[in-house]
């Protein structure tokens, strides 16, 4: 929310005996651009290419009654490479200076920008990771520079260029290449040969390599990416907002849309035969695992994968048979007690590391490869209206927040995160939301060792009714986003919610659309979520008509802001659970604004005194309801960048936030909400 604008914002082989198989899905070697119009209207902004369906190709195939998910013809691997290291693996950094050059006249293919051969030495620098929109723009973290300014304004497509030495052992090798985001979409060439585009500007994708790639020679990787502008013009008070029905978000919104190679990327190199994923799930003093087996060989595979369940669990690693068919890809389980686990909590945040461990021949065989994966033993339940974790009733004392920074934009760094993640924990939050997009996968690390809850989010936000029914019954982004999620965060511990959408259009007569939409999206996390999170997302209206599909209520509310009075929150609370008494409610969003440095009465707008004590008049009539309201999620941690239409006398910043942008100085509420007691549970 922005205080401008109103609210509208095969082979399987099981340790339980089922066995089946399935070949690995095809995808062309070199695959084809996107196809579709490049060009908007004459000289206005230009719009992305679009296929039939989204471009990943994201799909899942039930292999042995496990949901698999799929992307680019391979199963959509772990990305936790980037910080374990696999030693069955080889790996190599593109974090680095990349060449970089703007395209705005959408002329790189043409002339052949992608090929290896291509005279890039006039081109520019650019750090990978980083957002090209700090490139060049002074005072981006400013309230007082000049608004439309700079890089950070630069839309349309822009390239990057770099090359590899690929060791000449990888022959023998699986190789992909690995991006943790690329905003907003992406096509990938490995010296001229087309490996595939992805879209969605906060999701982990992995490029399978083999077909374009040559151990022992010197290759050149070269990525297209793409950002359709906000608006026509970011200065003159007439400007329009440029829409595209197949993006998400498919027009402006009330966040900065980050533009490049934000996160880290890298090559991967694995066996032939290798742990693509391993999904846990850890309850009740019992550890299970899935352990999703390719075979990307000309070979059947027969051997053993070995679960090691880690140190503190009170159990031994476990052998199982695995037999993965050529060419095919296979689910490995094994289930086993672990009686001295301990369980995790925000109170007592114990993680716990599995290792999954691959084996050639019958015997002990040598070592073929390994997967860890940090878990955490915890039951997460709804009962009697109440969010219950361990058995106990779990209240969210909880902040939204954007991950950015006035230094790095959406590409920060790991001491960027640490200290900006520390003032949850400083004022005694419990629970983040991740509003509206996947974060970093550090961040859900950090969570999981600092016990803090989150609700994980995609980018469905402000979709109207059009653009809900082309994603449900064509395009399939939405839900390619939400199967994404659900698999790469399956793990840890702290992810407790999955939210679907955040203020999207309700049509009428009964909601047939808005409510097909959401129940897609809902099946989908569903299909692939072993250990069943709640369902929730953040409405804009407390008399949601498809509330009944959700596991939590959600919905972000404004009264005494935008609309009504403070004190007719609860109420609406007491309305809410008369009509729906078996479901937990959460406030997904509420907040007010204040300028730094504005003081003056609690009744007067815009002073910190007033942002203050609306929050505290909230919380309490939402305290005063534990028993059936779960939680309250405060808009927002810090302030954010926005772009045109939103706070232009602030350089574009909104100043909802507890802490101000680039000082993140706190403002009166950060002490009003660190002072906010938590009404019983964890």
């Amino acid at each position: 929310m922005t205080e401008s604008t109103p609210p509208s914002r095969r082979t399987v082989v099981t340790a339980l005996g089922a066995a089946a198989f399935v070949a690995l899905p095809a995808w062309p070697e070199t695959a084809l651009a996107a196809d579709g119009t490049a060009a908007a209207a004459a000289n206005g902004p230009v719009l992305d290419t679009h296929p039939a369906t989204e471009p990943s190709g994201t799909h899942v195939r039930e292999i042995g009654g496990t949901n698999v998910v799929f992307q680019y013809g391979a199963v959509l691997p772990s990305f936790d490479g980037r910080r374990t290291h696999e030693p069955t693996r080889e790996y190599l950094s593109l974090d680095r200076k990349w060449r970089f050059r703007f395209d705005a006249a959408d002329q790189g293919l043409d002339e052949g920008w992608q090929l290896p051969h291509h005279d890039d030495r006039a081109w520019g620098l650019i750090d990978v990771p980083a957002a090209w929109d700090l490139l060049d723009t002074p005072g981006f973290g400013s309230q007082t520079a000049p608004f439309g300014k700079g890089t950070a304004f630069a839309d349309g497509y822009a390239w990057y260029r770099t090359t590899v030495d690929v060791p000449a052992s990888w022959r023998a090798r699986h190789v992909r290449i690995a991006f943790l985001a690329a905003g907003y979409s992406a096509e990938v060439w490995l010296d001229g040969t087309h490996l595939g585009k992805h879209e969605g500007a906060n999701s982990p994708f992995a490029l399978p390599v083999s077909g374009a790639l040559r151990p022992g020679h010197r290759q050149t990787i070269a990525v297209r990416v793409f950002r359709r502008a906000s608006y026509t013009d970011y200065t003159a008070a007439t400007a329009q907002p440029v829409t595209d029905d197949h993006e998400l978000p498919y027009k402006p919104v009330d966040h900065w849309p980050y533009a490049g190679l934000t996160r880290s990327a890298w090559i991967e190199a694995v066996p032939q035969v290798t742990i693509a994923k391993l999904l846990v799930t850890a309850a009740n003093g019992r550890l299970e695992a899935h352990a999703v087996v390719e075979n990307h060989g000309a070979r059947d595979f027969d051997g053993r994968l070995t679960l090691d369940p880690g140190h503190g669990t009170g159990a031994r690693p476990t052998g199982v048979a695995a037999r993965i068919a050529a060419r095919s890809a296979g689910v490995v389980r094994v289930s086993l007690r672990v009686p001295d686990a301990p369980r995790w909590s925000p109170a007592s945040p114990h993680t716990l590391t599995a290792r999954a461990t691959l084996t050639a021949g019958r015997a002990s065989g040598a070592r073929g490869d390994t997967l860890s994966t940090v878990y955490g033993m915890r039951e997460l339940t709804i009962a009697g209206a109440q969010l219950r974790l361990n058995g106990k009733p779990l209240f969210l004392k909880g902040l939204n927040w954007h991950e950015e920074t006035a230094a790095h934009g959406r590409a920060m760094t790991p001491a960027e995160y640490d200290r900006e993640l520390g003032h949850v924990t400083a004022v005694g939050a419990n629970f983040i939301r991740n509003c509206v997009y996947n974060r970093h996968p550090y961040v859900y690390d950090w969570a999981d060792e600092h016990g803090v809850l989150v609700m994980d989010d995609i980018d469905t936000m402000w979709l109207n009714t059009a653009q809900e029914q082309l994603q449900t019954e064509r395009y399939g982004l939405a839900r390619a986003l939400a199967l994404t999620m659900a698999w790469n965060q399956h793990n840890h511990p702290s992810v407790i919610l999955w939210g679907l959408q955040n203020e999207s259009e309700i049509d009428g007569d009964g909601a047939p659309v808005y409510r097909a939409w959401l129940a897609d999206l809902k099946a989908a996390v569903n299909a692939v979520d072993l250990t069943a999170r709640p369902v929730t997302w953040a409405s804009n209206t407390s008399n949601d008509p498809a509330f009944d599909l959700a596991d939590v209520i959600g919905f972000n509310e404004y009264f005494g802001y935008f609309y009504g009075k403070d004190a007719d929150l609860g109420p609406t609370l007491d309305a809410v659970h008369a009509k729906y008494p078996d479901k937990p409610i959460l406030i997904t969003e509420n907040g007010t604004w204040a300028v730094a440095g504005t003081h003056g009465a609690a009744t007067t707008q815009g002073t910190e005194e007033w942002q203050a004590a609306s929050f505290t008049a909230h919380w309490e009539q939402v305290t005063a309801r534990s028993a059936f309201v779960a939680g309250f999620t405060y808009w927002v941690l810090k302030d954010y960048k926005e772009r045109a239409g939103y706070n232009q006398d602030y350089n574009g910043i909104s100043v909802m936030g507890l802490l101000t942008f680039a000082e993140e100085r706190p403002k009166l509420v950060y002490d009003a909400f660190r002072k906010a007691a938590v009404p019983g549970g964890e």
